[in-house]
């Protein structure tokens, strides 16, 4: 074998060894937008979270199999679903705890959107995430937050190592 189609050959491997390794990673990405409304002193929330690793992480909290985002969804996933969110994703408005409202999903790919709000919010001065969903499942998991207040916008990464940060 001449050097040249060796080194083809290798060329080609390596390529095909590193393409394969590339779509075993996977990302663990959850995003949540907080959008402050001062006309309805309401705070809206929409999540984005991958469907499978939803109901892996049901499954682990609560020991039983949900079909979360599928044509086998029942009402107890739902509420299973509820649950797990409201144990995991905690907000604080000016110091005070506040009660997250579900109010639908819907599904888009392998992602489930739900809409979520913190009624009777006449302010905003600090808002402190508290966010821990899938990072007990997963390390690499980054539930990144998007605040916009009157057009003012923040971000703020949450991970596994931290799981609590503060917005003002």
């Amino acid at each position: 074998m001449n050097m040249k189609r060796f080194l083809k050959i290798s060329f080609l491997l390596v390529l095909i060894f590193g393409l394969s390794a590339m779509s075993l990673h996977r990302f663990y990405i959850a995003i949540y937008q907080l959008h402050y409304v001062p006309q309805k002193k309401m705070v809206q929330i929409t999540t984005r979270i991958f469907i499978d690793d939803l109901n892996e992480a049901l499954k682990k909290e609560y020991h039983k199999k949900t079909f979360v985002g599928t044509e086998n969804e029942t009402p107890e996933d739902i509420t299973l679903m509820k649950k797990y969110m409201t144990e995991r994703f905690k907000i604080s408005i000016n110091g005070q705890s506040k009660v997250i409202n579900y109010l639908s999903n819907e599904l888009e790919n392998n992602v489930i959107i739900c809409y979520l709000n913190i009624k009777d919010i006449s302010k905003i001065s600090l808002i402190e995430v508290e966010n821990s969903i899938l990072t007990e499942l997963f390390s690499e998991q980054q539930n990144i937050i998007q605040y916009n207040n009157n057009g003012q916008k923040q971000n703020l990464l949450l991970t596994a190592e931290t799981t609590k940060g503060m917005l003002n």
